[in-house]
């Protein structure tokens, strides 16, 4: 007899996958290529950010850009590691087959390596999640992992169900069986977003990891409340939550591509303050001055001060550069070191954007 996950669908879970499909609509018909290739790169990163942050990274959004643009970071050579696998793996996504139990073996092997030596293996002894050092669930034995992951997998390559529940089912599943001895909650939000992306392309760029980064304790609660009633809805629930706030989230970022210009007004977009459409107005209209070609247009804190006609520092700093940090449209260019007396800022992809209009 076929193996089938136990879990039931109720209103809340039905009206979420009618909305989540109805902005997928909405996406599909306003989002430009342009807009895509720009939040591909900007929202990869606070994926894995938000993912390895949930497992105790500390790397920040702009050492892991650092990262994938090659530059040097100073940082505990584990976390380093752990970002660089992520990037790898992230970007041979549309190499793995999402129904292919040897294509999630192979993707844990480049996530964990030079991490753990069961890389790419099933675990071999028993294994519990641990929070406060207090265990919170005990793993099936060892000797049970191949057979439900292969009755899992099975399951995922047959089930007629929409792809949004399918994707949290085996999320659930996966992180119920713990078939790794390290890596599975990083492996768990990997595959679903790879189930996803059959569903929809904008999955593959969707930050989900980085909302459920900020909502660990109800990512976890949604995971035991789901254990203990033997039934997956709970965590189908909160998964599909985080989903449409991520969509929304998108909705917004798409808006700030569309309206950011050399003459930036506080409509950017809602997450964006006057004082940093201020900013960006001068970063500009500086650049636009002195002919400078967007990749090397730089400058020192004390020169954006300057820009603006501002001369308290702290007001400057909380004001203007954090948010803009924050929102991503600048970056440090000494990410790994923020007090450098060196340290200069720079407009991100999201920022340079705005040369072409």
């Amino acid at each position: 007899m076929t193996y089938s996950p136990p879990f039931t669908l109720n209103n809340k879970i039905v009206s979420l996958v009618a909305n989540i499909s109805e902005q997928l609509g909405r996406l599909l018909a306003t989002q430009s290529s342009e807009q895509s290739l720009l939040l591909r790169k900007v929202n990869r990163v606070r994926t894995i950010q938000g993912s390895l942050a949930i497992e105790g990274n500390q790397l920040s959004e702009e050492q892991i850009t650092a990262i994938l643009d090659g530059k040097r970071v100073i940082a505990p050579a584990r976390e380093v590691q752990e970002a660089s696998n992520a990037l790898t793996v992230y970007e041979q996504l549309d190499s793995f087959q999402f129904d292919n139990e040897k294509a999630l073996l192979l993707a844990h092997k480049q996530l964990m390596l030079g991490l753990i030596d069961s890389a790419g293996q099933y675990r071999s002894t028993g294994v519990g999640v641990f929070k406060n050092d207090q265990v919170i669930h005990m793993a099936p034995p060892e000797g049970l992992v191949p057979r439900l992951m292969n009755d899992l997998f099975a399951w995922l390559a047959t089930s007629d169900d929409h792809p949004l529940i399918k994707s949290c089912v085996f999320h659930y599943e996966f992180e119920f069986i713990h078939p790794f001895a390290d890596g599975n909650g990083r492996m768990g939000r990997l595959w679903q977003t790879l189930i996803l992306k059959q569903y929809h392309e904008v999955f593959t760029y969707l930050p989900v990891e980085s909302l459920i980064s900020s909502h660990q304790d109800d990512y976890y609660k949604a995971i035991a409340d789901s254990t203990n009633g033997t039934n997956s809805a709970p965590f189908i629930e909160f998964m599909l939550s985080m989903i449409e706030k991520s969509l929304q989230q998108l909705h917004h970022n798409n808006q700030a591509v569309e309206y950011v210009t050399p003459q930036v007004t506080p409509q950017v977009t809602p997450q964006v303050t006057p004082q940093v459409a201020a900013l960006l107005k001068a970063m500009v209209s500086a650049q636009e001055k002195q002919q400078l070609s967007p990749k090397v247009i730089t400058f020192k804190r004390e020169e954006l001060q300057q820009l603006l006609g501002l001369k308290d520092k702290k007001s400057f700093n909380q004001l203007y550069l954090k948010p803009a940090l924050n929102e991503g449209v600048i970056e440090m260019t000494i990410p790994d070191k923020p007090t450098s007396r060196l340290q200069q800022y720079q407009l991100t992809e999201l920022g340079k954007l705005t040369q072409k209009f």
